[in-house]
């Protein structure tokens, strides 16, 4: 499907308004955010131990997408990682300590409760994978 005018307008709108947030992020707030990631401004990311996220390059986090990096009742702090390329669907949470691999699509309104390993659609609650080798390009778009 190709892309219109319009769409590669608001594609880069959307990248400059990320773009301004990922700076916050990683300053203010020591996360570990690649500047070609886009998080939507309608997504929640765990400030309570900040150090503790990492997004890969070309990663689109949609709106109301949760990642959490800390476990409140155990007092656990945990590393949340997320590859490079990869889409995670409106609404989907992804739990303290996962690592979601590089080249991955993440359904919508998944929870994410273990490791996601990369090239792969993973869905549902609990997420599991769907469909393995599956060839993904930039910000997590399949290849046909």
């Amino acid at each position: 499907m190709k892309r219109t005018n319009f769409d590669s307008l608001r594609f880069t709108l959307m990248k400059i308004h990320s773009a301004a947030r990922i700076i916050l992020y990683n300053k203010f707030y020591k996360m570990h955010i690649s500047f070609s990631a886009i998080i939507s401004p309608f997504s929640f990311i765990d400030k309570t131990n900040a150090a503790g996220i990492y997004i890969g390059d070309k990663t689109f986090i949609t709106r109301g997408v949760v990642i959490l990096s800390h476990d409140f009742c155990r007092s656990i702090s945990c590393i949340t990682k997320i590859g490079k390329n990869v889409f995670i669907g409106v609404n989907s949470v992804v739990l303290p300590g996962i690592t979601i691999g590089d080249n991955v699509v993440i359904g919508s309104g998944s929870v994410i409760s273990k490791d996601i390993p990369g090239n792969c659609i993973a869905a549902g609650n609990p997420c599991q994978v769907i469909k393995s080798n599956v060839a993904i390009e930039d910000y997590g778009v399949i290849k046909e």
